[in-house]
């Protein structure tokens, strides 16, 4: 059976991956049939995060093809671009709130020291 699925590259702690049609019983990052597109997941700046050939993934899954659970959410990223939106704005608001409990902590340590002394 064809999966279409991800193909890990690069390096340790900087991942990149090919998005690839292949044989299921093919290791991962083993043979493939065809490249598909790119996803890299730590894209900065002006990089491109997802790359995907929309007509070949067609094709593919018009054979046959089964995508995997990932790449499945890539390609309704890629039809649906405020889910990247929500994602950046859901993050952004998990940073914020780290930042605050962490300088109420540092706040509430600095009391204490004062209060000892």
């Amino acid at each position: 059976m064809v999966v279409i699925r991800l193909s890990r590259g690069g390096t340790n702690k900087r991942p990149f991956y090919k998005i690839v049609a292949a044989d299921s019983r093919c290791a991962r990052d083993c043979r493939y049939l065809e490249h598909v597109g790119y996803f890299n997941p730590i894209a900065r700046g002006g990089e491109k995060r997802l790359e995907l050939n929309m007509e070949r993934v067609n094709h593919w899954i018009a054979m046959g093809a089964k995508p995997s659970e990932r790449v499945t959410s890539l390609i309704d990223e890629i039809h649906h671009p405020e889910i990247v939106e929500k994602r950046r704005a859901k993050n952004t608001a998990i940073k914020n709130r780290r930042r605050e409990k962490a300088k109420a902590g540092a706040a509430t340590q600095v009391e204490e020291k004062q209060s000892e002394t």
